[in-house]
């Protein structure tokens, strides 16, 4: 790929023209604003749930404009893409808005509340010939994109074996709410859809192979919870004595078994409510002749397992990865780059795109086909679940046995 600020010649965009606008400043709203900054996008203006909020949202990020509805955002010939980073339950009309208004769009997972919904996106897009991505940041921590490269060039041999989890404690108490709580806002999947698709999608891409099979057991421990009355941000710590008293239904962890389309099998666990595990992402990927594994508290630091030699730990550093390790790193060797900066890395990959003016053939960040792919395969594993046994993905090849 070609590093976005080295488009050159005569008629061609610059980064520094493209304008962008950011629907939603809550947590990841945040961050979108602050690494477009970063990577030399103007930001526009923001969209808020209403006009007061949005003023005061945009006074404290340092944006121009607080939009006042998405019209306004549609019609300001400025504004080339636009970030959804709204509650689910908006994504599909906002992207699809988007769209056929003719400006490019980045959405936050999931894509939609049914597959139904995001195969819609899916054939919107492709009629537009418009960028249109799923913001999988995960993806661009340099190091994954360097296995991504090394498992491709047979640096693992065949891959066979897939584990690993997702853990997070921020809804352990009946106390801790979110919207994402409320099935009208989030969907029917919860710790599946908000940090599951996450590992999912990553594992599918370093691996990439699909999965095509799913065996899934979920449950939810907190049945009854207590909302606050006024809004609350994710992974906020305030209490509050004034709330009202909720019936759940989503599920508070999840453990499912995989079988990738190549043959290879696997296994996640997932939670929301695993006291002291703040943002926890692992995974391990053993191969025929080498294996590997990472840790997103550690996310410099790459292990590689062997047979008959000693084991490795890489640190990230440019000058020892694979291409598209070196061209997700933003950083030397030993200064670590975490969460916040795979955005940064993911941006640019959208925007190189967005500065030509059309997807590439290929594009190394997650489109809207890939979230539908992510849609059908939550469906399955909320299916499984219900059923107590294997489902197949639909529109993939059947699962070897």
């Amino acid at each position: 790929m070609t590093p976005i600020d080295e488009h050159d010649g005569p008629g061609t965009r610059r980064l520094a023209d493209v304008g962008a606008a950011v629907i939603g400043t809550g947590f990841i709203g945040t961050v979108h604003v602050e690494q477009l900054r970063r990577i030399g996008v103007q930001v526009r203006g923001i969209l808020e749930i209403t006009p007061e909020h949005g003023e005061a949202k945009a006074k404290a990020l340092g944006v121009a404009r607080a939009y006042p509805s998405l019209e306004a955002i549609l019609a300001d010939p400025s504004v080339d893409i636009v970030h959804v980073t709204s509650p689910n339950h908006l994504h599909v009309e906002q992207a699809r808005q988007i769209l056929s208004a003719g400006k490019h769009v980045i959405c936050e997972k999931p894509l939609a509340m049914t597959s139904a919904d995001s195969a819609g996106l899916v054939a919107l897009a492709a009629e537009t010939g418009l960028v249109n991505a799923v913001n999988f940041n995960i993806r661009f921590y340099p190091l994954h994109q360097h296995v991504r490269e090394l498992i491709a060039d047979g640096g693992l041999g065949d891959p066979r074996f897939v584990t690993g989890h997702y853990l997070q404690d921020w809804l352990l108490y009946d106390t801790d709410w979110s919207w994402r709580l409320d099935t009208s806002k989030n969907g029917s999947l919860r710790a599946v859809a908000d940090i599951g698709m996450h590992w999912l999608d990553l594992t599918t891409f370093l691996v990439g192979q699909p999965v095509v099979a799913v065996m899934a057991d979920m449950t939810n421990f907190i049945s009854t919870r207590f909302e606050p009355k006024g809004a609350v941000e994710a992974f906020s710590t305030v209490r509050s004595t004034d709330t009202v008293e909720r019936k759940i239904t989503t599920e508070d962890v999840a453990s499912i078994m995989l079988r990738f389309a190549n043959g290879a099998r696997g296994s996640v666990v997932l939670s929301q409510i695993s006291a002291g595990r703040k943002n926890s992402l692992q995974w391990e990927i053993d191969g025929s002749v080498a294996a590997a594994a990472w840790d997103s508290e550690t996310p410099d630091h790459l292990w590689l397992g062997h047979r008959d030699q000693a084991n490795e730990v890489l640190m990230r550093n440019p000058g020892l990865m694979k291409p598209a390790g070196r061209l997700a790193a933003a950083l030397p060797a030993g200064h670590v780059e975490g969460f916040g900066d795979t955005f940064g890395a993911a941006f640019r990959a959208v925007y190189a795109d967005v500065v030509a003016g059309r997807p590439a053939e290929r594009p190394p960040y997650a489109t809207f086909a890939d979230g539908h792919y992510e849609m059908l395969l939550g469906e399955a594993v909320a299916e499984s679940s219900r059923l107590g046994r294997w489902v197949d993905v639909p529109g993939q090849p059947k699962a070897p046995r």
